[in-house]
């Protein structure tokens, strides 16, 4: 009995110190972000390399994800004969769940795990240690460039992903459900509100603050060596992977609370 109480403590201690740690590193990270230096060409590379290189894959999730769902709600409505709500339902589900949720998770398993490698990297290769010798702030040129790219691409990713996946139910709904290609589209336009596209929007902007602030905290707390690099990249994609669907859930509690 003792010593599951011990465990018990010293993962609890555990998990309250990694908390502690990661709220510290944000809060210094977003106290940079408020103070000049301002390193432009470090953040417009991270905004291309995060936002115009992660467009391929996840706008290849959208569709075959806004596909699927059409299919599935076309299976599921004809039970009750409401084959006719596909198309809101799946401008609403895309918009407001799966979008950001799957831009989020695609986002963080290609950014994520590059942030923490490639800065792990640096760390064991002591460049770290040289930017400090050069009074330069390892928060203020590494972190705060990728962090604030990552939390200004995704919500337009998202948004891509929205019409992208939309558009995918629509080319199952016309080509494999019978639906009308018109009639389709006024039923979107008119069930889709605009809070809806909003709300994922502002989902999107959180779940990239929080990829970038894992991949930055994990690659500037890696171990030494090779194996220390590759655990601060799983680490990375794990822990931003759950922090966005907790964000979600509780985003989603908050926005659309009954």
């Amino acid at each position: 009995m003792t010593g599951v109480l011990v465990a018990t403590g010293r993962g609890s201690r555990a998990a309250l110190a990694a908390i502690g740690a990661v709220t510290r590193f944000a809060a210094l990270t977003l106290a940079a972000m408020l103070r000049p230096p301002f390193y432009a060409r470090e953040f417009f590379q991270q905004l291309y390399a995060i936002g115009w290189l992660s467009l391929p894959v996840v706008g290849l999730t959208a569709l075959f994800t806004g596909g699927a769902l059409a299919l599935q709600i076309y299976a599921g409505g004809a039970r009750f004969n409401a084959e006719a709500v596909v198309p809101s339902i799946v401008a609403i589900g895309i918009t407001r769940e799966l979008g950001p949720v799957m831009a989020g998770l695609m986002v963080a398993a290609r950014v994520a795990s590059s942030i923490a490698a490639e800065i792990g990297t640096m760390k064991v290769t002591e460049q770290i240690d040289a930017l400090v010798t050069l009074s330069t702030d390892p928060i203020r040129y590494l972190a705060v460039p990728r962090v604030l790219a990552a939390t200004l691409a995704l919500p337009l990713l998202v948004a891509v992903g929205d019409a992208i996946g939309i558009a995918g139910g629509w080319l199952v709904g016309i080509s494999r459900l019978g639906f009308d290609a018109t009639v389709y589209i006024q039923n979107t336009a008119d069930f889709l509100e605009r809070w809806d596209v909003l709300s994922g929007l502002v989902k999107g902007a959180a779940f990239g603050f929080l990829i970038a602030l894992m991949g930055c905290y994990h690659g500037m707390t890696s171990g030494r060596g090779a194996r220390g690099v590759g655990r601060a990249t799983r680490a990375a994609v794990v822990s931003a992977a759950v922090l966005i669907l907790a964000a979600n859930y509780l985003l989603t509690e908050l926005f659309f609370r009954a």
